[in-house]
C-alpha cells in the first residue's frame, strides 16, 4: 500500500445530524454537524470535547465544506464551528458563484438534500466490547460535507427560506398538480 493510500484510508467518515435552522438567500446556513451522546448507524457515539483540540488547532477555516465527501467538490466555507452542550454547531455559507454550490443550495431549499457528514481521523476512542459501541473521545476533524444520506436517519433540514415568495407558490402549484396526476 502506498503512503498516500495509507493516509487516505486513515480518514473516517461519519454521517451526522444536520439540524439546519435556515438556508439564507446568500447560501448561509447553520445547524449541528454532530450531536453528542447519540449513537449513529455505524455504532459510534461522539462524546463532548471530542472536537476541542482539532478546532483549536485548525479553526473553522481549516475544516473544508465539501459535497458528498468529494475533495474535488468544495462548495463553500465554514464561518463558525464550535462545540456547545448539544454537539458540534456549524455556521457556513455556500459559495453561490460556483455551479455545484448553486445546485446544492437549490436542492437544500427543495428539501431534496438535507444531510451533513463529518470526515475525521480518530485520535482516541473507547470501545464497549459488550455492546459494540465505540465512544469517540478525540477526533481530528478534516471536513464536513453536505450529503444525501446521513448516518443518522433523523438528520434533516428543519427550515429553508425561499428566494422569492412566488417560488413557494409555484412549488405548491406543482405539488398539487402532481397529486392530481397520481389520482
Amino acid at each position: 500500500m502506498t503512503r498516500r493510500a495509507r493516509k487516505i484510508s486513515a480518514r473516517e467518515v461519519k454521517f451526522a445530524p444536520i439540524d439546519l435552522t435556515a438556508v439564507e438567500q446568500d447560501g448561509t446556513f447553520s445547524g449541528y454537524a454532530s450531536l453528542f451522546g447519540e449513537e449513529d448507524l455505524g455504532r459510534d457515539v461522539v462524546m463532548p470535547g471530542a472536537f476541542t483540540k482539532s478546532l483549536s488547532a485548525r479553526g473553522a477555516s481549516g475544516v473544508r465544506m465539501l459535497f458528498q465527501h468529494d475533495p474535488n467538490e468544495p462548495i463553500g466555507v465554514w464561518d463558525e464551528i464550535r462545540e456547545d452542550a448539544r454537539g458540534l454547531f456549524v455556521r457556513g455559507r455556500l459559495t453561490v458563484e460556483a455551479a455545484k454550490a448553486r445546485e446544492v443550495l437549490s436542492l437544500m431549499r427543495a428539501g431534496a438534500l438535507d444531510g451533513l457528514s463529518i470526515g475525521f481521523r480518530t485520535i482516541r476512542s473507547r470501545a464497549d466490547a459488550k455492546s459494540g459501541v465505540r465512544r469517540l473521545l478525540e477526533v481530528d476533524l478534516w471536513e464536513i460535507s453536505v450529503v444525501t444520506f446521513p448516518m443518522q436517519p433523523s438528520a434533516r433540514i428543519s427550515a429553508v427560506k425561499a428566494v422569492f415568495p412566488q417560488s413557494a407558490r409555484l412549488a405548491a402549484t406543482i405539488r398539487r398538480a402532481a397529486r392530481l396526476m397520481q389520482s
